[in-house]
């Protein structure tokens, strides 16, 4: 038997959550516009940028998102075994990679321009804050945070505390993470998108991380996680962290 009912997930992902959803920032999402709406639009890809307070400019992937699941999400695909949530969804290729391998997926965004891609794509998604109530709380197999997604908020220990919350006694939490040496960064971040002749057009600040493979182990333990692996696929790298009660 599934150990998460799926009835009031479905029911759930057709409708906007109860509780006002929060920009990444922690504003209410009606008083700050959706900071990766644009980046998150077919036709994005070139020149959009996540820029962060320390200066550090990384490139939104929006090809990548739009497409199949890619060999490093594949590979996490196969540390599933049960039901999962896909925290930060975006346009939803890792909850459509978990449903088609015949797992209980179901994503969860705040952005309202995430959920309908994903839905869109045929995979189940829910509109609303992770911080808020969510379906299936303490049953889950399984929570995932890719693509950057340790940043949601701003605060890493939180999150993942958040996470432990979510999860069913023996769950793990599959996490992306930074290349050892960037350690632990907090603060603002920006979706930028270039505009003609070289111009950068900024989105509202919210709040963001960084988190690499060296610092998660303090982060986690914070959190009442065990790092369980940190492992490589490519140039990415991940952790797999445990919920032990």
């Amino acid at each position: 038997m599934n150990p998460v009912d799926t009835a009031p997930i479905e029911a759930a992902s057709t409708r906007p959550s109860a509780a006002p959803a929060r920009g990444h920032d922690g504003s209410a999402a009606g008083t700050v516009a959706d900071p990766f709406a644009a980046a998150l639009a077919e036709g994005a890809a070139r020149g959009r940028w996540l820029v962060h307070g320390d200066g550090v400019h990384s490139r939104l992937p929006v090809d990548r998102w739009h497409g199949p699941a890619e060999p490093a999400v594949a590979g996490l695909v196969e540390r599933c075994a049960g039901p999962t949530l896909d925290l930060g969804c975006g346009p939803g290729r890792l909850t459509v990679a978990l449903t088609r391998a015949g797992r209980t997926a179901v994503g969860v965004d705040v952005s309202a321009t995430a959920v309908r891609l994903t839905r869109a794509r045929g995979a189940v998604a829910v509109h609303g804050d992770l911080f808020e109530s969510l379906p299936g709380e303490g049953r889950w197999a399984h929570a995932v945070l890719i693509d950057g997604n340790i940043g949601i908020g701003g605060e890493p220990v939180a999150l993942l505390r958040r996470c432990r919350e979510l999860l069913a006694p023996g769950g793990t939490v599959l996490v992306e993470l930074e290349p050892p040496g960037a350690g632990l960064w907090q603060g603002l971040a920006r979706v930028a998108a270039e505009q003609r002749a070289g111009r950068m057009l900024f989105g509202p600040a919210f709040r963001w991380a960084r988190l690499d493979a060296r610092a998660v182990h303090p982060v986690a333990d914070a959190a009442g996680l065990a790092v369980r692996d940190v492992f490589r696929r490519g140039r990415r790298w991940f952790g797999e962290l445990a919920a032990g009660r």
